[in-house]
C-alpha cells in the first residue's frame, strides 16, 4: 500500500482514490493519504486524518502532520492560523533520525516546518522575515529542494524582483520534472509560469502563459482543484484569449474547494484577501492577486 501511496503523494499518480488508506493501520500510510487528499483539495477530510496525527508518537509523522495541515490552511489563504502549527511542526521535529527518499524523515520535518514559517511570514507581508527563515532550511531530499525553489520564488515575486523569481522555479521545475513528481510538477509549473508573465519579457510571456495553459489543463484531468484556480487567474491576466473560459475554471474549481474544506476554514476564507471570493458573487472583481498566491505544498 505505501508504494501505491508515494507514487500519489510524490509520483505520477496524483489524482488517485486514496480514501480506503485513512483507516490503514499504518500512520505513515494515513499522513500520505492526506497528503493525496490535500492536493485534490479535500481539505475537510486531510484536516480529519492530520488532527489525529498530531499525537503520533513517532516525531516526524507528528511534525509532518503539523506542517501538512498549515500547507493546506495556507492553500485557503489562512496564513495566520498556519504559523502556529508551523511553529508546533518544527518544535515536533527530531534532530536526527533514518533517511527517507522523499523525505518523510527528520530532515524532511524541519525542511517542511522552517519552509512553511517563511511562507506564513511572506503572507503576512514579513519579507526580511520570510528571507531569515528561508536561510536556515538545509535539505537533501528532492521535495525539499522543489518546495524551497517555490518559496524563493515567491519571496522575490513578492519583493516585486520578478527577474529573480525565476531561478528557483526553473530549478524546481526540473527537479521535480526528473523525479516524475506530476503534482509537484506540475506546481513548479504554475510558479515558474507566473514568474515569467510577472517578469513580463516578450519571450518570457509567451512561454510563462504557455506553460501556465499546459499547466491548468493537466491539473484538471488530474483533477487537482487547489492548482486549477490561480492557475485559471494568471490566465484571465495575460491571455485575454482564455479569459472569460479561464474565470469560469477558476469560480468552479474554487467553490469546489471551499465545499471540501470544514466550516471554519471556509468562512474565514471567504474573509482572506489572499482568496479571490470575489469569483462566487457575480460582478464583482476578485479581491485577491493570483500571481502571488500559490503558497501550497
Amino acid at each position: 500500500m505505501e508504494e501505491e501511496l508515494r507514487r500519489a503523494a510524490f509520483g505520477d499518480s496524483p489524482g488517485l482514490d486514496v480514501w480506503r488508506a485513512l483507516s490503514a493501520t499504518s500512520p505513515r500510510a494515513r499522513w500520505l493519504a492526506a497528503v493525496v487528499l490535500g492536493g485534490q483539495g479535500h481539505y475537510a477530510a486531510a484536516a480529519t486524518a492530520l488532527d489525529a496525527l498530531r499525537h503520533d508518537p513517532d516525531p516526524v509523522i507528528a511534525s509532518l502532520s503539523f506542517s501538512t495541515r498549515a500547507s493546506h490552511l495556507r492553500q485557503l489563504g489562512l496564513h495566520r492560523l498556519a504559523r502556529p502549527l508551523d511553529g508546533a511542526a518544527l518544535a515536533r521535529a527530531p534532530q536526527t533520525g533514518p533517511e527517507d527518499p522523499d523525505g518523510i524523515d527528520a530532515e524532511g520535518a524541519r525542511t517542511d516546518a522552517l519552509l512553511g514559517l517563511a511562507a506564513d511570514s511572506l503572507g503576512a507581508q514579513r519579507l526580511g522575515e520570510a528571507r531569515r527563515l528561508l536561510a536556515r532550511v538545509e535539505t537533501r531530499s528532492w521535495r525539499g529542494e522543489v518546495r524551497k525553489g517555490w518559496v524563493t520564488a515567491e519571496i522575490e515575486l513578492a519583493s516585486n524582483q520578478p527577474e529573480r523569481a525565476v531561478a528557483p522555479a526553473e530549478r524546481a521545475h526540473a527537479t521535480a520534472t526528473s523525479r516524475k513528481a506530476l503534482r509537484h510538477e506540475l506546481k513548479s509549473a504554475l510558479v515558474l509560469g507566473t514568474s515569467l508573465v510577472v517578469w513580463g519579457t516578450p519571450d518570457g510571456l509567451n512561454r510563462g502563459v504557455e506553460l501556465v495553459e499546459c499547466e491548468l489543463n493537466h491539473s484538471a484531468s488530474e483533477r487537482l482543484k487547489p492548482l486549477i484556480w490561480p492557475s485559471a487567474l494568471v490566465l484571465a491576466g495575460h491571455a485575454p484569449t482564455v479569459g472569460a473560459a479561464a474565470i469560469d475554471r477558476a469560480t468552479e474549481a474554487l467553490s469546489c474547494v471551499l465545499r471540501r474544506a470544514d466550516a471554519v476554514s471556509r468562512q474565514v476564507a471567504l474573509e482572506s484577501p489572499w482568496v479571490p471570493s470575489g469569483l462566487l458573487r457575480s460582478g464583482e472583481p476578485p479581491n485577491a492577486d493570483p500571481q502571488t498566491n500559490f503558497l501550497t505544498d
